[in-house]
C-alpha cells in the first residue's frame, strides 16, 4: 500500500477533543430546537388548513410596536426581522469561532467544507435558474434554495434515531454556517431597495461601540450589550438594510481569545447562552408564522407546474445534492484531502441529500423575493415540498448506514472510567506518549529546588 504524503489531510476523520466538545454542545441544543421547529411547522400547517385559518391570519397579520420609530410591524414581520436576528447572531458567533480556532482556521482543513458549501449554494441557484427560465419564468428566486437548515436537519435525525458520528455532524454544521453567511450577504446586497444614510451611519457607529466595549475595554454585563444591540438592530432596520444583518455583524465582532489562562472564549460562551433562545424560541416562532401555507391541490399543482416554485423545489431536492456532493468529490479528487477510514463517499452523498432541507432561511428569502402574498404561498409550499423530499430521501440513505454510524458514535462517546473524557481520546494520548516519551529531568539540584534553570519557579 503506498504511503501517504505527510501533508495529506483526513477529511471526516475523528475531530480533536476540544472541537468535538464544541460541536456536541452546539448540536445538542440545535437538535432539541429542531424537534421544536418540526412541531411548530406542523402546528402552522394544521392551523392554516383547518376552519381556524382565519384566526391564524389575524394573529399573523396583527400589528404592534412603536409607530413613531417606524416599528409598527405585524407579528410575522417581528418574527422575521426581529427574532431571526438572534438566529443570525448565533450563526455569526459560530462562524467567528470557526475562523479563528475551529476547523476553518487552517486552509487545508477548510478547503473541502468551504468548497462543498459554496458549490452547495451555487448549484441550487443554477438549477433554479435553468428550470425557471426554461419554463418562461424569472431568476427572482434564485437565492431561495441556497441555505441548509441545520435545526430542521438535526430534528429529522433525532426523529429517525440516527447516530451520526461527530465528523459528519461537524461537516453539516460547517455547511449550514457558511450557507447562512452567504444568505446574509445576498439579503444585504440584493434585498435592500433604499438606504437611509443617517440610520446606516448610526448602526455602524453602534457596531463600533459594541466592538470597543467588548474587544478593547473588555466590559462585561448584559445590561450594556442588550440595550446597545436593540439600538443597533433598530437603526439597521431603519436604514433599509434587512435587520438580520445586524445580528450576524454583532456575532462576527465577538472576541474569541480566552479571558485569562483558564477563562472561556467569549464567542463560545455567549453563543452557548443565546443558542437555546435561538433554537428553542426564535426559529420556531418564525416557522409558526411563516410555514402556514394552504396544502391544497391547487397549491401543490402550482408547485409542480409553475416555473419559480418548481425551480425552488428542485433546487433544494436536486441542486443541493449535486452541489454539496459534487463540490466535496472534486475537492477530495484535486487536493490532498482524503476521507476518514471509517466513512465512504456514500456517507457524503447521504449528507448532501440531508443538506437539501432549506427551511428557515429559504422561507425568509422567499418572503423577500416575492412580496405578493399569492406568490409567497406557492414559494413557501415549494420550500416545504423540496425540504420534505430531501428529508425523506436522506432518512432512507442514512438508515442504510445506521449500524456503521452507531458503532462509530458509541466508540467516540464511550467513557468507561466516567472521567468526562471519551476513552478513545485517552488511548490516543497514551499511544502518543509511547511514541514520544518525555525525557527524565536531569538529576540536578537547580531543577529540584527551583534554581535559575527552572524559570517557572524562579519567576514565582
Amino acid at each position: 500500500m503506498p504511503r501517504r504524503n505527510s501533508s495529506t489531510h483526513t477529511f471526516l476523520g475523528r475531530l480533536p477533543l476540544p472541537e468535538r466538545t464544541f460541536v456536541a454542545d452546539a448540536l445538542r441544543t440545535e437538535t432539541v430546537g429542531g424537534i421544536v421547529l418540526l412541531a411548530a411547522a406542523a402546528v402552522a400547517l394544521v392551523w392554516a388548513n383547518t376552519p381556524l385559518r382565519k384566526s391564524y391570519e389575524e394573529i399573523r397579520d396583527f400589528h404592534f410596536g412603536i409607530e413613531a420609530l417606524g416599528l409598527d410591524l405585524s407579528v410575522a414581520h417581528w418574527t422575521a426581522d426581529g427574532l431571526l436576528a438572534i438566529f443570525f447572531f448565533v450563526a455569526g458567533a459560530e462562524l467567528k469561532r470557526e475562523l479563528v480556532v475551529g476547523e476553518l482556521r487552517d486552509p487545508k482543513t477548510a478547503t473541502v467544507p468551504v468548497v462543498a458549501a459554496f458549490s452547495g449554494m451555487a448549484v441550487p441557484a443554477l438549477v433554479y435558474g435553468i428550470v425557471a427560465t426554461s419554463m418562461g419564468g424569472t431568476w427572482n428566486g434564485w437565492a431561495v434554495p441556497m441555505a441548509t437548515d441545520i435545526a430542521f436537519a438535526l430534528g429529522v435525525l433525532a426523529v429517525i434515531d440516527t447516530h451520526l458520528p461527530s465528523a459528519l455532524r461537524a461537516f453539516l454544521l460547517t455547511l449550514a454556517i457558511v450557507d447562512d453567511l452567504g444568505a446574509v450577504i445576498v439579503i444585504a446586497l440584493l434585498y435592500t431597495s433604499t438606504i437611509h444614510v443617517p440610520a446606516l451611519i448610526g448602526a455602524v457607529l453602534g457596531l463600533g461601540l459594541f466592538f470597543h466595549l467588548h474587544d478593547q475595554r473588555r466590559v462585561h454585563g448584559w445590561y450594556w450589550y442588550i440595550p446597545l444591540a436593540l439600538v443597533i438592530w433598530g437603526l439597521t432596520y431603519g436604514s433599509g438594510v434587512h435587520a438580520t444583518v445586524a445580528g450576524v455583524a454583532m456575532g462576527l465582532l465577538l472576541r474569541v481569545a480566552k479571558d485569562g489562562e483558564a477563562g472561556h472564549r467569549p464567542a463560545e460562551h455567549i453563543a452557548h447562552l443565546v443558542r437555546p433562545i435561538s433554537a428553542g424560541v426564535a426559529v420556531p416562532f418564525f416557522a409558526l408564522f411563516a410555514a402556514g401555507v394552504s396544502v391544497s391541490g391547487d397549491t401543490l399543482g402550482a408547485v409542480v407546474t409553475s416555473p419559480e416554485p418548481l425551480g425552488v423545489a428542485l433546487g433544494l431536492a436536486v441542486g443541493k445534492v449535486l452541489g454539496v456532493f459534487g463540490g466535496t468529490y472534486l475537492a477530495i479528487r484535486f487536493t490532498r484531502a482524503r476521507l476518514g477510514p471509517d466513512l465512504a463517499l456514500a456517507d457524503v452523498f447521504a449528507l448532501a441529500v440531508l443538506a437539501g432541507i432549506g427551511f428557515t432561511v429559504s422561507l425568509l428569502i422567499g418572503e423577500l423575493a416575492y412580496p405578493n402574498p399569492a406568490d409567497q404561498e406557492h414559494i413557501k409550499a415549494a420550500v416545504l415540498l423540496g425540504s420534505l423530499t430531501a428529508a425523506l430521501a436522506a432518512c432512507v440513505l442514512l438508515r442504510l448506514r445506521n449500524n456503521q454510524y452507531r458503532r462509530l458514535y458509541e466508540a467516540e462517546t464511550a467513557d468507561m472510567d466516567a472521567d468526562g473524557i471519551p476513552d478513545i481520546y485517552q488511548a490516543d494520548n497514551t499511544m502518543e506518549q509511547q511514541r514520544n516519551p518525555t525525557p527524565n529531568p536531569p538529576n540536578d539540584r537547580s531543577h529540584r529546588s527551583g534554581g535559575p534553570d527552572n524559570p517557572s519557579d524562579a519567576d514565582g
